[in-house]
């Protein structure tokens, strides 16, 4: 099961790639995060880390496009700008 250092691991490799390829923003889903690193769905995954990973990658001009109402959940998505 990833953990939290594992997703943060991920996002960043996102972002990276994101910014290797010239673009001004990218969407990450933390579903999709959490599906590439296996363990979800299922009934032990880990996407409340996962979303805590994505949260704590957020910088001031990043926004939230989408959310759960817990804040935390396969639907959450973040615009990052590179």
């Amino acid at each position: 099961m990833p953990n939290k250092d594992d997703f943060l691991k991920e996002i960043q490799k996102l972002l990276n790639g994101a910014k290797s390829k010239g673009a001004s923003y990218i969407d990450i889903n933390s579903g999709e995060v959490h599906r590439s690193l296996g363990g979800y769905p299922g009934k032990k995954h880990a996407m409340p880390s996962c979303c805590d990973a994505m949260y704590e990658l957020m910088k001031d001009n990043d926004e939230i496009i989408s959310a759960p109402q817990s804040g935390k959940g396969a639907s959450l998505t973040i615009r990052y700008y590179i």
